[in-house]
């Protein structure tokens, strides 16, 4: 018999904390899409996305349709409620759902810097040592107190070096997994024989106010400049709407009659083709003109309709061996942002907003529709010359 291991990510419509946090945006994509995304690249089996919120059901039904791993089911409003627990909700899934599975890992959408990497540590853990569940910690070289005034882990009067101190660890209150049968009997995340699995330090945030909000979105935008390195540039991925066009739509009663392109970019890419480099464009908009169009310069590779961009480009590398750091990317909004802080090389148009020619590699002296794109083609022509020799 097949062992099976499912993720289950609960997440409810509202939060006194920070209104709409799980659909609110970071780095230009929905809170809980971070966590679920980590998921879906992992050993896990199947994850279930479990939400009183309508918006989020029908946003992941029409976002990661390129995976069957993920299904999204209705939470009632009981379990939904401020006072209901996690715990509720578990067993509400594991009692009106017939899924059978041998691993249930809870997930926290608020721990958005989970890895794919840290929950496969948690499902081999629990496996090869046979335990009944294993959690998420963290260690901390933190000084705890009572609120009696005494030093609970040290001894104040020969205060060790941060080198010698070994630290204590705490939940992080990311991952939970345990197996069916302690689930049941005990009808808590965690119960028998514990095993634990140590995270990243900075993963001791979790986000339930607007300042844990700021502080997870440095710590993601330090991650991924961290991560960037040079490489020859094999791919283009390109936005449209304030890339290709300078972002305005003309419209009839009908619906959308036309863009403006620039002619000089298409040109550019054609060049950019010859040179090795393949060309990929990813929109949120669904446009028969911007089909037509990108059928007229020969781009076979045209994502329509795409909310998630982050998600979809992490399929696409799974999917054809591609690393992140051989792609350019340009884009000109928010919601580009996650996938520019990613790959090797991004840049925006002149006129891009402000936050995302904050955080652009390079930010060209062409507006969108104007040239950007013929001079991001130049650019990179240039830039992989570098690498003709390796």
């Amino acid at each position: 018999m097949a062992y099976k291991t499912i993720g289950f990510i609960p997440l409810r419509k509202n939060s006194k904390g920070i209104p709409g946090k799980n659909k609110k945006k970071l780095l230009g994509r929905p809170l809980f899409t971070w966590v679920l995304t980590e998921a879906i690249f992992s050993k896990l089996d199947e994850i279930y996305v479990f939400t009183d919120d309508e918006y989020i059901i029908e946003y992941i039904n029409a976002n990661f349709r390129w995976t069957n791993k993920v299904k999204a089911l209705k939470r009632s409003e009981e379990n939904a409620s401020d006072t209901a627990s996690t715990e509720a909700a578990m067993m509400e899934f594991s009692n009106d759902h017939n899924i059978d599975f041998d691993v249930f890992c809870l997930l926290q959408a608020t721990s958005p810097l989970t890895t794919r990497k840290d929950i496969n540590e948690a499902l081999d853990k629990q496996k090869l040592d046979k335990l009944d569940a294993v959690l998420s910690v963290v260690k901390t070289h933190r000084f705890i107190w009572s609120n009696e005034g005494r030093a609970l882990n040290y001894d104040y009067k020969k205060r060790p070096r941060r080198q010698d101190f070994k630290g204590l660890l705490i939940e992080n209150g990311a991952i939970y997994c345990t197996s069916k049968n302690a689930l049941l009997k005990s009808k808590n995340r965690l119960s028998g024989q514990i095993g634990l699995i140590e995270m990243d330090e900075d993963t001791l945030t979790e986000i339930d106010s607007e300042t844990d909000w700021l502080l997870i979105e440095q710590l993601l935008v330090n991650k991924f400049k961290t991560d960037k390195s040079s490489r020859r540039i094999n791919y283009l991925i390109l936005d449209v709407d304030g890339v290709f066009t300078d972002g305005r739509v003309h419209f009839s009663s009908e619906g959308e009659l036309s863009k403006v392109f620039d002619m000089r970019d298409g040109m550019g890419l054609e060049i950019l083709r010859q040179h090795g480099v393949q060309v990929i464009v990813m929109t949120s908009e669904q446009s028969e003109v911007v089909a037509k169009r990108m059928a007229k310069l020969q781009i076979e590779d045209v994502f329509l309709g795409v909310k998630d961009k982050y998600s979809l480009l992490s399929h696409l590398c799974s999917q054809r061996k591609i690393v992140p750091q051989e792609i350019a990317y340009v884009g000109d909004d928010i919601n580009d942002w996650s996938n520019m802080l990613r790959v090797g090389w991004s840049f925006c148009p002149a006129n891009a907003t402000k936050t995302i020619k904050y955080h652009a590699d390079m930010v060209l002296n062409n507006n969108s529709a104007s040239g950007a794109i013929r001079e991001t083609s130049e650019f990179i022509i240039n830039y992989n010359l570098r690498f003709n020799d390796l």
